[in-house]
C-alpha cells in the first residue's frame, strides 16, 4: 500500500509565546500549542484519537486536554523525534489504528520551568564512554566533526561563518524571530569562542516555546471545512547510529540523515530539482552543510561555497531555514517541531518570510550529536 499524500497536516501552530516564557511549564507549552493547532483546523480534543510527544509523555498530554486516545507515541530520539511522529502517524491512519493524530512539542529550555536539570544517564553509552574524558554535551562534541570537515574538504572559516549571516537574513523578515538585526562575518568571528572552531553565533538559541499538529487521512481531509489548506505527506524516512560521536560511520557526515533522506525520497517519487524550499535542523552552523550533503542537493565538500554564494539566502535557488532557524528564530532543545511548523507554512503560503510558489518542501531534523534523524517530503495538493 503506498502512503504517499495518503494524510495530510491539516493543523499547525506553535504556542502563543516563543523565547522566555516563565509563566508556562513545559507541560504547559505542550497543551497551549497543541489547543492552537486544533483551533487552526476547526477541531476540538473530543475529535482527537491518536497522542504523539517527546519530552513530556503523551499520556500526559492526552489526560491534561482529556483526550482518550486508542493511538499513543513517546518515541523521543531528540530533536527530529517529532518528524518519526508524522511518519509513525502516517502509517497509523493508513493502516485504521486512529483516525486523527495530535503531535505535541513544549520546553522550558530557557526559564526550565518543570524540567529537570540536564545531564547523560549514567548507564548511557555517552556517560560511560565521553564524559569522563572532558567534553560536555553538544557544544564540545560538535565541534570535533567541524575541524575533520575543515581538515577533509577545505570549508573555510569565512564558509562557515556565512551560515548564521544568511539565516539572520531569513530572521530578519520573521516579527516571531529572537534575533533579527543583521550580521557579519567579522561579527561573528568576534563573538566568543565556545570550542574552536565554533563561536557563540554559530551556536543555537535557548528559548522557551512548542508546537504542534493534527493529523487526519487526506480523505477525511478533504471532508473538513478547514480554515487552512492541507499540508500532504509525500514521503517520509528515519534512521539512527550511534549515540556518541566516537562510534558514528563519519565524523564529516550522517548516516541517519542520508538514508532516512534517501526513503523520503523514495516514498515521495519526488526529484531534488522538484523541491522549492528546504528545512534542515540547524543547532549549529555545520548541521545544514551537512544536510546538505547528505541529503544530495549538492556533492560532498561542495555545501559551504553553496551557502557562501547564496544559494540559500533571500533570491537563492534553494531556500533554507526560512523561519531564522535555531540560529536566530528559536530553539528550544529539540527543534524538529520548528523546521516542521516553517515547512507547514511555506507550502500554505503564509510564512513572514514566504518564498513564492512553494508546492514542495523537505524537513530535516535531527537528534543528538547525528544519533538520529528524520526526513519529511511535504507538498500541497498540486503535488497529489
Amino acid at each position: 500500500m503506498s502512503l504517499r499524500g495518503a494524510v495530510a497536516i491539516v493543523g499547525a501552530a506553535e504556542s502563543t509565546e516563543l523565547g522566555k516564557v516563565p509563566g508556562m511549564s513545559a507541560l504547559q507549552l505542550h497543551v497551549d500549542a497543541a489547543l492552537n493547532a486544533l483551533a487552526d483546523c476547526g477541531l476540538t480534543p473530543a475529535d482527537v484519537d491518536g497522542v504523539a510527544s517527546a519530552g513530556e509523555m503523551p499520556v500526559d498530554v492526552a489526560d491534561y486536554l482529556g483526550i482518550v486516545p486508542e493511538y499513543l507515541d513517546g518515541t523521543n530520539v531528540g530533536g527530529s523525534s517529532y518528524m518519526l511522529h508524522v511518519r509513525h502517524a502516517m502509517a497509523a491512519i493508513s493502516a485504521g489504528l486512529c483516525d486523527t493524530v495530535l503531535v505535541t512539542h513544549g520546553e522550558s529550555g530557557r526559564s526550565r520551568v518543570g524540567m529537570v536539570p540536564w545531564a547523560p544517564a549514567p548507564q548511557s553509552l555517552m556517560a560511560q564512554l565521553e564524559v569522563p574524558h572532558g567534553p560536555v554535551g553538544a557544544p564540545s562534541l560538535f565541534p570535533m566533526g567541524v575541524r575533520r570537515y575543515m581538515a577533509e574538504y577545505g570549508m573555510t572559516r569565512e564558509q562557515l561563518a556565512m551560515v548564521p549571516v544568511v539565516q539572520r537574513r531569513w530572521a530578519a523578515m520573521n516579527p516571531r524571530a529572537k534575533l533579527r538585526d543583521p550580521i557579519t562575518v567579522e561579527d561573528v568571528f568576534a563573538s566568543p569562542v565556545i570550542a574552536d572552531p565554533v563561536h557563540l553565533l554559530h551556536c543555537c538559541l535557548v528559548t522557551d516555546g512548542g508546537g504542534a499538529l493534527v493529523l487526519t487521512s487526506a480523505e477525511r481531509a478533504r471532508s473538513l471545512d478547514l480554515p487552512n489548506p492541507p499540508v500532504y505527506v509525500l514521503g517520509a524516512g528515519e534512521s539512527s547510529e550511534s549515540s556518541v560521536v566516537s562510534g558514528l560511520e563519519s565524523l564529516t557526515s550522517s548516516r541517519a540523515i542520508r538514508v532516512g533522506g534517501e526513503r523520503a525520497f523514495a516514498q515521495s517519487g519526488i526529484a531534488h530539482t522538484d523541491v522549492d524550499h528546504l528545512m534542515i535542523y540547524d543547532a549549529f552552523a555545520h548541521v545544514p552543510v551537512y544536510g546538505l550533503e547528505d541529503l544530495g542537493f549538492v556533492g560532498r565538500g561542495e555545501a559551504p561555497a553553496f551557502i557562501a554564494e547564496g544559494n540559500t539566502a533571500p533570491g537563492g535557488r534553494l531556500p533554507l531555514n526560512t523561519n531564522g532557524g535555531g540560529l536566530s528564530y528559536t530553539h528550544t532543545g529539540m527543534y524538529g517541531m520548528f523546521a516542521i511548523q516553517e515547512s507547514v507554512r511555506q507550502v500554505r503560503g503564509v510564512a513572514p518570510a514566504q518564498v513564492d510558489g512553494v508546492e514542495v518542501s523537505v524537513c530535516t531534523g535531527v537528534g543528538g550529536m547525528f544519533m538520529s534523524s528524520g526526513t519529511l517530503v511535504l507538498g500541497s495538493a498540486a503535488t497529489l
